[in-house]
């Protein structure tokens, strides 16, 4: 039986790796900042979950998953909070092809500034 746990962990690392090389390779191969964020968000959040629960099954340890849960919890927090503010603050600089928005839902905002109160 620990056998088959470990070739299960070896098999979620594996996945969860490539998963992160994907991300990293979009990274660098996307040219604009939506398909980035896409990139850096997504498979590396996936890759990151596959990887701690590799790590749990292999440690075979209550303590050690328990102490990966709140790793995940944060990890699924902040990503795309971070991805929000980055593609918001693109948007806002004009560093984002506007033509390939199928909806902009902040074309409003840019009329009015937030500080004119109107």
């Amino acid at each position: 039986m620990t056998e088959i746990i470990d070739v299960i962990g070896l098999a979620l690392i594996l996945a969860g790796a490539l998963l992160c090389l994907t991300a990293a390779i979009g990274l660098l191969r996307f040219h604009d900042v939506p398909a980035r964020l896409h990139a850096a968000t997504k498979p590396q959040v996936l890759g990151l979950i596959l990887i701690a629960i590799a790590i749990a099954l292999m440690s075979r340890s209550w303590q050690v998953a328990a102490f990966l849960v709140p790793v995940i919890l944060i990890q699924l927090a902040t990503a795309p909070l971070s991805a929000h503010m980055v593609g918001r603050q693109a948007y806002r600089n004009g560093t984002l092809d506007e033509r390939s928005l199928m909806v902009d839902e902040l074309a409003e905002s840019k009329e009015t500034p937030p500080a004119a109160g109107g």
